[in-house]
C-alpha cells in the first residue's frame, strides 16, 4: 500500500510541474526596433518572419525557457534601398548570417505585473547576454477556449557589439546611424 501511494506521489508532482508549451500568435505580435537617425531623427523597423516557443510549467511564467529566431531577410523599415543596405555586410550580413537568435537564461518577476529577461543574444555569430524589461499584462481564455498570454518586452543593445560597425559622422560630428538600438516586442503567445 506505502509502494501505491508513493507511486502516485510521484506521479501526481510529475505531472504538476509538466511543461505548458506555448506559440507566438503572429497576427498579434510584432518585433520592432528604433535607432537614432543623423541625431535629430529615428528610424522604426521590424522584422516580419520569426519563431518561437516559450515552454512554463508556472502560471506567472517564472520558470519560462524561451527560444526564438529572427530571419535578417525579413527586415522591414518601409525603404527597400534602406533594408537593402541593412541586409548587406555593413550590418547584419543576411547571406552569411540569416537569423538573429534568443535563448533565455532566466526570467524573474520584479514586482507587480514587472519582470526580467535576461538571455543570450546573437547576431552574426556574436553572442552576448542582454537584459530586457518585461511587462506581463496577463492570461485570458479568447472566445473560441484558446488560452493566450500576453507581454511587452523592451530593451538597448549597443549595436557595435555584435558586429554592426558601418557608420559615417556627420559635420557637426553627431553620427548618421546610433549605436544604441532600441528594441519593441509586443507579444501574443498561443498556449498548444
Amino acid at each position: 500500500m506505502k509502494k501505491i501511494s508513493l507511486f502516485l506521489l510521484i506521479i501526481s508532482f510529475s505531472l504538476s510541474q509538466a511543461q505548458t508549451k506555448w506559440t507566438f500568435d503572429k497576427a498579434h505580435s510584432k518585433v520592432q526596433f528604433k535607432v537614432s537617425h543623423m541625431v535629430i531623427s529615428e528610424v522604426t523597423g521590424q522584422f516580419n518572419n520569426y519563431e518561437g516557443t516559450v515552454e512554463s510549467s508556472k502560471d506567472d511564467f517564472t520558470d519560462a525557457k524561451i527560444n526564438f529566431s529572427i530571419d535578417v531577410k525579413s527586415i522591414d523599415t518601409d525603404n527597400e534601398q534602406r533594408d537593402n543596405h541593412l541586409k548587406s555586410d555593413d550590418f547584419f550580413n543576411a547571406e552569411k548570417y540569416p537569423k538573429i537568435t534568443f535563448v533565455s537564461k532566466s526570467f524573474k518577476k520584479i514586482s507587480g505585473k514587472k519582470y526580467k529577461l535576461i538571455g543570450d543574444l546573437t547576431i552574426r555569430d556574436v553572442t552576448k547576454q542582454v537584459q530586457l524589461d518585461v511587462i506581463y499584462n496577463g492570461t485570458v481564455k479568447d472566445p473560441w477556449g484558446n488560452t493566450r498570454a500576453g507581454f511587452k518586452v523592451t530593451g538597448k543593445v549597443n549595436r557595435f557589439d555584435f558586429g554592426l560597425k558601418w557608420n559615417a559622422l556627420l559635420e557637426t560630428g553627431g553620427a548618421v546611424v546610433g549605436k544604441n538600438v532600441d528594441i519593441i516586442i509586443d507579444v501574443e503567445l498561443l498556449k498548444s
